[in-house]
């Protein structure tokens, strides 16, 4: 029923496109006026389908252009937090190995003290 629905539809709005272009050509005027009137017509039309070309690249280029700019944005973020973890990483690491190494000090010191007393005894 409803494929019926929408083929009633469709002749009906090719009924009535084919009557506005019969009106036109049939209407008691001039031929050159009818002419003129279709050009005049098609003219309109092919403008305001390039206006809203250019409306509808100018709304993709500018949300292109905030995409984009939002993708910079969380790249950069995204660098800046790497290089802090990278930063701490490596103070971390730099302590820690100064402790090992006065750790490692500590007990050649120790070591040290150890063999001073076995070769006096």
């Amino acid at each position: 029923m409803g494929n019926n629905n929408s083929n009633v539809l469709i002749g009906i709005l090719a009924g009535t496109a084919i009557g506005a272009t019969l009106g036109i050509l049939f209407a008691p005027d001039k031929g050159s006026n009818t002419r003129q009137r279709i050009s005049d017509e098609a003219l309109a039309a092919r403008d305001k389908i390039a206006d809203s070309a250019i409306a509808a690249r100018d709304s993709i280029a500018n949300k292109a252009s905030h995409l984009r700019d939002n993708i910079v944005d969380t790249v950069g973020n995204k660098a800046q937090t790497l290089e802090e973890k990278v930063e701490s990483i490596v103070s971390d690491a730099s302590h820690t190995a100064e402790d090992v190494i006065k750790t490692l000090e500590d007990k050649l010191a120790m070591l040290k003290e150890k063999n001073k007393k076995l070769k006096k005894s």
